[in-house]
């Protein structure tokens, strides 16, 4: 005979506190669609949480603060991720090269478009990173100039600096 252990479960406010969010931060997301405890509550009954449901929270904030996705982009994402699992299973079960076939077939557009969203992301990126790398060398080159220039305080007697740039650098506001 062999028993069963039940599925570890925990309410909303424990759930919240493992994973470091609110309450509410978890009540919004079931709303999305983020987590599957919603499909199961009765309505007015307590939140309670199973493992996979928490484990599910974990990667939606991983992709909300990692990638720094937008919520919809998450949805978009756990969507393409729940219908994988779906073809895993099936998988598992599969017998036939035809069948298997299909299945690859299904879930390379689901694959397509989480990557389309990384990859999306990565160009955001990339454009902060070029924006501050020329950032960061104007003012490298601003500080170069000031180096190399007589001191301003000393021709007015410690009266302060110009408004004016330098030539060929950029207003204050770059700073």
């Amino acid at each position: 005979m062999t028993t069963q252990t039940p599925e570890r479960t925990l309410w909303i406010g424990e759930a919240a506190k493992q994973v470091g969010v609110t309450t509410r931060t978890i009540r919004y997301y079931e709303q999305l669609g983020l987590l599957g405890a919603n499909r199961r509550r009765v309505k007015g009954a307590r939140r309670l949480y199973s493992e996979a449901d928490i484990v599910r929270l974990q990667q939606v904030i991983r992709l909300r603060d990692l990638l720094g996705l937008s919520l919809e982009e998450v949805v978009a994402l756990a969507e393409a991720e729940e219908a994988r699992q779906g073809l895993r299973s099936r998988w598992a079960d599969t017998l036939t090269d035809a069948e298997q076939a299909r299945i690859l077939d299904a879930a390379i557009p689901h694959v397509e478009r989480q990557l389309e969203l990384v990859r999306a992301r990565q160009h955001t990126l990339a454009e902060f990173v070029d924006e501050l790398t020329k950032k960061l060398h104007t003012l490298r080159r601003r500080r170069a100039t000031l180096q190399h220039q007589p001191s301003r305080s000393a021709n007015r007697g410690g009266g302060g600096r110009s408004a004016v740039p330098p030539a060929g650098i950029e207003p204050a506001h770059e700073v």
